[in-house]
């Protein structure tokens, strides 16, 4: 198999509430082949997670009504649910690493988002969940 058609069979969904984010990650995502679902608030992740069953999350930390850290929250406790890495994505350079994998994040990727660092992020992340790995963590930082 090689990569386009692996691409092929993976599932990302992307959760943020700004549509130009959600478009820039699409883009991007697409362009290598993934198939990718977005959301527009942590109610519609939460909804589309059980329906879409996706291989990989993106989850932006700030968010109206439901932040990315009560979405993980709910997904992590939902015992139905495999245990799908999640990447909060984020412009606040504060955001505490160690907080973030407590939470039940599996890293976090900071905004504006280095497309290399990211798509090889992705390309680990997806290899390493179809290993079968476990608690693997990782963070970008941008130069």
């Amino acid at each position: 198999m090689d990569v386009a058609e692996y691409n092929q069979e993976k599932s990302i969904l992307v959760v943020d509430d700004s549509k130009d984010n959600l478009y820039l990650m699409q883009l991007i995502l697409e362009n290598q082949g993934y198939k990718v679902g977005i959301a527009d608030s942590g109610e519609m992740a939460l909804n589309q997670v059980e329906s879409y069953q996706p291989d990989l999350i993106f989850l932006d930390v700030m968010m109206p009504k439901m932040d990315g850290y009560e979405v993980v929250h709910q997904l992590r406790k939902d015992q139905n649910l495999p245990s799908i890495p999640i990447y909060f994505v984020t412009a606040d350079k504060y955001t505490d690493y160690d907080e973030a994998i407590a939470a039940g994040a599996n890293g976090i990727i900071y905004k504006p988002i280095e497309i290399d660092e990211l798509l090889s992020e992705v390309a680990h992340t997806l290899a390493t969940a179809d290993n079968n790995s476990t608690n693997q963590s990782s963070k970008l930082f941008n130069k």
